[in-house]
C-alpha cells in the first residue's frame, strides 16, 4: 500500500441498512488528505479499542470481544501493548500485509515489536474479584446472574488511559473501561521494566465499579471511549445506549401533533419496565408498536442487573439469583432501589486517580447521550461530545471557569450546546470529501452541576411496579394483562414516571420565544435530562450516523485540530430531510476541526473518508472502514481504529492505522507529506487510484498521465459520454 489510507474508520454495526445491494459507488470515496499505514490488525471477532501512547512511546490498546475459536490466548477479552517499539522516537514501522491465513486472522499482529497482554477478561485481581466483573453489595459477582445482560463481563475492555506516578512515566495506574452493564472501570498498577517490557499487579489491581464511592451515585452503564483530562484524572464516558426517548428522526412534537407516539417512542421510554428488554422482540413490535423497533432496546440489556448491583431483590427466585429470560418468573416487577435512567449516559471524572479510592463524579452538566469519547481543551473550559448511534448529535460544554478551579466539582457551572449544520444547500448530495460542514452552536441552557443533579434525584426511586401502574388491572392479580395495558399506554402516551412530552414542547416553544435564559424554572432540567429530544426540537442537527471517537492532541490550542469520527456516513445524514443529505459512504469517514482563537470550532473538514460499500476488494482492503477510536499524538499524527463491517474486503479482521496527515513528516525524512502522492483516492497512490502504469512511461501514475484520470470536474471517475473511457478534460456528454 503505498499510501494505504482508508482503513481507519471502523465503528461497526450490528447491521447495516447502509451496505445496500444497490449502493452507488461515490466519487472520492476512499479518500485522504496525507497517508495512512495500517500498523495492526487484531484477533477474528474483535475491534481495536483503548489506544493509549505513553511519554516513552509504548502503545497499549485493548482485545476487545474476540471470537471464541481463536487460539488462547486471543480467544478472551484483554488489555495488551506493543513490546519493542517505540511510536514516539520513530514513524517507521514494517507495514502490515492483510491477514490471509487463519494463523494470522485468529491473533493480533503488529507492524513492529509484539502484542502482549499484561491483563485479561477472568483474571483475579485484589479482593478476591475477577477483573472487570461488577459485584452486588453483598459481594456477590453479577456474572452468576443468568438472564439479559449488555455483553459478558471482562469480555469487552475498551478505552486505556495511562496515569503516571513517576516522572519518567515508567509507573502508575492503567486505568480501562469495560463496554458491559453495569458498567466497570478498573484500574491495574503498571510499571515499565529496564529493557523496555510492562507488568501488571493484578494483586493490587481494582475493579471501581465496586468501590462504596462509585456505588453511591449509581455505578455505570455501558463505559466506552474516554480521555485524561488536562488536570490529570481519568475521564470515562457513559455510551448510554438505551437514553433515546424518540426513534430516529421522530420528534416530539410530532407525536403531540400525531396524538399518539406509536412508531415513534425510543427504548428509555420503557426503562422501568418488567423485561425491559421484551420491546425489542418483533412479535411485541408488530403488536404494539405498528412493527416499528424502538431506538435503543438493545441497550436495555443489564438495566435488572443494574439493579441487583445496586442492592434490590432478585425477582422471585429461591436461589436469590435473577429472574431467567424464558422463565415465568420474568415478568415479576422488581422493585427499588431501580436504577434511575437519568443518572447514565455522562462522562465520570476520576477524581484523585491515584488515591486509595479515587473520588469518581458525573458531569451531569454536560448533558445526558450515548457517549462514545469527551474531548476536553487545554483551556479546561470547554468540552466537545461525541454520541454514537443512528440520528444522534454533536455537543459542546463551556464551563463559566476553569473546571480544576472548582474546589467542589458539584459546583461546576456552564452551558450546554447543540451543533447545528448550517451550509445543508451547500452540501446537498455532494461527495463528502468535497464538503465542510460548518457549524452554529445552540445554548441548550445554563446550570451547575449541583442543580441538574438535584433534579434527577426527582426520580430516584422509581421501579418496575410503577411502571404497572399505567394499567387498569391490578397486576397482582393479573400480570400479563397488566403488562399488555400498561405497554399500549406508554406508547401512546408516554411514560408518566419521566419527563412528559408536553415539557419538552413547552420548553422549545418558551426558548423560541424568550431564549435559553428566559424558560420557566420547573423546565429548564429538560435539555439537561432530555438533551436528544430537545435539540430536535429547536431545530440543532440530529443526524449523525454512529459519531464515535474525537480527540486533540495533548495541550492542544488555537490553530491545532480536533478530529472526529463518523462511522457510517448514511442513514438520516443522506436522507432527503434535515440539515445534512450528504452521498452515502458506508465506510464513514474523520472529519477535523481547526481550533479557533477562543477554543470553538465551526468547520468539520474531511480529512479521511472510508470505502463506498460496493467497492471491491481490490478497493476495500485498502481502505478506511467504521472508524471507532481516534488518538491524536503529540506530533499530530492519528491513531485510527476500526470497528468495521467488512463490506467486500477479503479478510475479516479489523486494523489499526496511523494517519499522517498533509503538512506533518510522517515518514520521518525531514520533508512535509503534502504532494500529489500523499491523495489517497484509491487502492494506490496515483490519481485514478489503480497503482499502475496504464501509459508504459515506467511510472505509478499521477496527476494526468494515464487515460483514466478523471480531471473533468465532475467528480464522477464515470464514463458519462460512453466513449469507452473515464472522462478526461471536456470529453463528457455536457462538454461536448
Amino acid at each position: 500500500m503505498a499510501t494505504s489510507a482508508a482503513a481507519a474508520l471502523g465503528a461497526s454495526v450490528s447491521t447495516v441498512a447502509s451496505a445496500q445491494k444497490d449502493d452507488k459507488n461515490t466519487p472520492l470515496a476512499p479518500n485522504v488528505e496525507g497517508k495512512i499505514e495500517r500498523f495492526a490488525t487484531t484477533a477474528l471477532g474483535a475491534e481495536v479499542t483503548g489506544p493509549e501512547v505513553t511519554k516513552a512511546g509504548t502503545l497499549f490498546f485493548s482485545l476487545q470481544h474476540p471470537s471464541r475459536k481463536n487460539p488462547e490466548p486471543f480467544n478472551s477479552g484483554g488489555i495488551g501493548y506493543v513490546e519493542g517499539y517505540d511510536i514516539n522516537s520513530t514513524t517507521e514501522f514494517d507495514e502490515l500485509s492483510v491477514p490471509t491465513t487463519d494463523e494470522q486472522q485468529g491473533r493480533v499482529r503488529v507492524g513492529s515489536g509484539e502484542y502482549v497482554l499484561l491483563a485479561q477478561e477472568g483474571d483475579n485481581i485484589g479482593n478476591g474479584e475477577d477483573l472487570g466483573v461488577p459485584v452486588t453489595p453483598d459481594g456477590v459477582g453479577l456474572d452468576e446472574y443468568p438472564g439479559p445482560r449488555y455483553g459478558n463481563f471482562g469480555y469487552n475492555p475498551d478505552c486505556n488511559r495511562f496515569v503516571p506516578t513517576n516522572d519518567d512515566e515508567t509507573e502508575g495506574y492503567l486505568f480501562t473501561n469495560f463496554e458491559q452493564s453495569p458498567g466497570n472501570v478498573s484500574r491495574i498498577p503498571v510499571s515499565q521494566r529496564d529493557d523496555g517490557s510492562w507488568s501488571g499487579d493484578l494483586e493490587n489491581a481494582t475493579n471501581l465499579a465496586n468501590t462504596d464511592a462509585l456505588r453511591e451515585i449509581g455505578g455505570t452503564r455501558i463505559n466506552c471511549y474516554g480521555d485524561l483530562s488536562p488536570w490529570g484524572t481519568y475521564l470515562s464516558a457513559e455510551e448510554e445506549y438505551s437514553h433515546p426517548r424518540l426513534s430516529l428522526t421522530a420528534t416530539t412534537s410530532e407525536i403531540t401533533e400525531a396524538g399518539s407516539g406509536v412508531g415513534r417512542r425510543g427504548a428509555a421510554q420503557f426503562y422501568n419496565r418488567p423485561n425491559p428488554t421484551g420491546i425489542g422482540d418483533t412479535a411485541w413490535a408488530e403488536k404494539y408498536n405498528k412493527g416499528a423497533y424502538p431506538q435503543g432496546a438493545f441497550g436495555l440489556a443489564g438495566i435488572e442487573l443494574q439493579a441487583y448491583y445496586l442492592g434490590a431483590d432478585a425477582a422471585d427466585q429461591d436461589d436469590g439469583l435473577s429472574r431467567d429470560i424464558d422463565s415465568e418468573t420474568a415478568l415479576t416487577p422488581i422493585e427499588s432501589p431501580y436504577p434511575n435512567p437519568y443518572r447514565y449516559g455522562y462522562i465520570v471524572d476520576f477524581r484523585e486517580p491515584t488515591a486509595d479510592s479515587p473520588r469518581p463524579m458525573k458531569y451531569y452538566v454536560g448533558g445526558r447521550a450515548a457517549w462514545e469519547c469527551p474531548d476536553v481543551q487545554s483551556d479546561e473550559k470547554t468540552m466537545y461530545l461525541s454520541s454514537d448511534g443512528d440520528s444522534k448529535g454533536f455537543y459542546k460544554f463551556v464551563a463559566d471557569e476553569p473546571i480544576p478551579s472548582y474546589d467542589d466539582p458539584m459546583d461546576v457551572a456552564g452551558s450546554l450546546y447543540a451543533a447545528r449544520v448550517t451550509n445543508e444547500a451547500a452540501a446537498k448530495r455532494q461527495p463528502p470529501a468535497n464538503v465542510d460542514l460548518e457549524l452554529d452552536w445552540l445554548n441548550l441552557g445554563h446550570a451547575s452541576n449541583a442543580e441538574v443533579e438535584s433534579w434527577i434525584a426527582d426520580y430516584d426511586g422509581i421501579d418496575q411496579i410503577n411502571y404497572l401502574d399505567h394499567a387498569e388491572t391490578n397486576w397482582k392479580e393479573d400480570l400479563e394483562t397488566a403488562l399488555a395495558e400498561a405497554d399500549r399506554e406508554v406508547v401512546k402516551n408516554g411514560n408518566k414516571d419521566y419527563i412528559a412530552d408536553e415539557d419538552i414542547i413547552t420548553w422549545a416553544n418558551q426558548y423560541e420565544q424568550r431564549g435559553h435564559e428566559g424558560v420557566d424554572e420547573a423546565l429548564r432540567r429538560v435539555p439537561f435530562l432530555e438533551t436528544r429530544a430537545a435539540a430536535k426540537e429547536i431545530g440543532a442537527t440530529v443526524e449523525f450516523r454512529k459519531s464515535e471517537g474525537i480527540d486533540s492532541k495533548d495541550g492542544a490550542g488555537p490553530g491545532d485540530y480536533i478530529y472526529l469520527g463518523i462511522s457510517e456516513l448514511n442513514d438520516g445524514m443522506t436522507d432527503t430531510k434535515g440539515n445534512l443529505q450528504l452521498d452515502r459512504v458506508d465506510g464513514g469517514l474523520v472529519y477535523r476541526a481547526e481550533i479557533e482563537t477562543d477554543y470553538n470550532i465551526s468547520t468539520l473538514e474531511p480529512a479521511i473518508v472510508g470505502a463506498d460499500a460496493t467497492d471491491p476488494a481490490a478497493v476495500a482492503d485498502d481502505a478506511l472502514l467504521n472508524i471507532d477510536n481516534v488518538f491524536v499524538m503529540d506530533d499530530d499524527r492519528v491513531l485510527c481504529c476500526e470497528d468495521a463491517d467488512q463490506f467486500s474486503r477479503s479478510y475479516p479482521n479489523d486494523c489499526l492505522y496511523v494517519y499522517t496527515p498533509d503538512g506533518s513528516d510522517g515518514d520521518g525524512d525531514g520533508t512535509e507529506t503534502d504532494d500529489a502522492d500523499d491523495i489517497y483516492q484509491g487502492p494506490g497512490d496515483d490519481d485514478d487510484g489503480d497503482d499502475t502504469d496504464n501509459d508504459g512511461d515506467g511510472h505509478v501514475d499521477e496527476d494526468d498521465e494515464d487515460k483514466d484520470d478523471d480531471d473533468d470536474n465532475d467528480g464522477n471517475n464515470q464514463d458519462d459520454d460512453d466513449d469507452g473511457a473515464i472522462d478526461e478534460d471536456g470529453d463528457r456528454t455536457k462538454q461536448n
